[in-house]
């Protein structure tokens, strides 16, 4: 039985747990949840899980895999020492890694303790068939994503248009995945994700958009390279929780915990 063990308990972290509690995934249980303020969390004393701001307890409890949802400075924090202490270190907070000086560090660490960083697949798709061709000859990717006025709030995007107002699309962001994972951390983490498996943060194209005309969280993904081309166009449901967010990253951080112990692996 794997321990699971959770950083954040936002609507990632609980849609993941409630996953978990319906045997969503094979061979695995929440044992430990790592959150700044217990006492918000009164009404899970009695689950089965522990609840603690102890961090050194925290690691200490021997965790098989660790998840963080809780955002770029969790991965500052917590990764290295999350691969330190034994555990698989997944991340949803992938945006944290276009810090170089960051990313090589945590594969160090992954690499000495021989445990994994897994990216999950989270809000977008085809990673597989990106990092799949980057084998040979991968010469462009290019990221547009558009969101609802609702998922902008809170953001960089309220500088410069009125997300009470907008009535048609409007490009707050155009070039490197790089700097629109900074700009954007909860937003753009996607971009991060496709640059790991593909060309690189620098490479890779990035256009943002506000757009009151789509509902969804919507990511299209265009390739070119030595393998042919792709054009791939997904649409997330918003979670109602977070419309930064939407339901399927929780999925996702399913998805890879069953990785680990299925005898059959889909879509590597």
């Amino acid at each position: 039985m794997q321990k699971i063990g959770l950083i954040g308990y936002g609507a990632i972290g609980k849609d993941v747990v409630s996953y978990i509690k319906e045997d969503k995934v094979t061979g695995a249980e929440v044992d430990a949840i790592l959150v700044r303020n217990k006492e918000q969390y009164e009404e899970l004393e009695n689950e089965r899980f522990t609840v603690t701001n102890d961090e050194e307890w925290f690691f200490s409890s021997g965790l098989d895999v660790i998840i963080e949802c809780a955002g770029h400075e969790a991965v500052y924090q917590y990764a290295v020492k999350s691969l330190s202490s034994g555990s698989h270190f997944i991340t949803v907070s992938v945006g944290a890694f276009s810090d170089q000086e960051l990313y090589d560090e945590v594969v160090e660490a992954a690499n000495k303790h021989e445990r994994k960083l897994i990216l999950p697949s989270a809000a977008i798709g085809g990673l597989d068939r990106i990092a799949a061709s980057s084998i040979n000859e991968l010469e462009e990717v290019k990221l547009i994503t558009r969101k609802p006025p609702a998922a902008w709030r809170g953001t960089i995007a309220e500088e410069s248009v009125d997300l009470d107002t907008i009535s048609e699309e409007h490009t707050i962001y155009e070039g490197t995945a790089r700097q629109s994972a900074k700009l954007f951390p909860q937003s753009t983490n996607v971009s991060a994700a496709l640059s790991i498996a593909g060309v690189g943060f620098d490479r890779t194209k990035v256009q943002v958009l506000v757009d009151p005309s789509v509902k969804h969280n919507t990511h299209q993904i265009v390739a070119k390279g030595y393998f042919g081309e792709v054009e791939l166009t997904i649409q997330n449901t918003p979670s109602a929780d977070n419309p930064k967010s939407g339901y399927i990253v929780a999925m996702s951080i399913c998805k890879a915990l069953n990785n680990l112990t299925s005898p059959v692996v889909i879509g590597i």
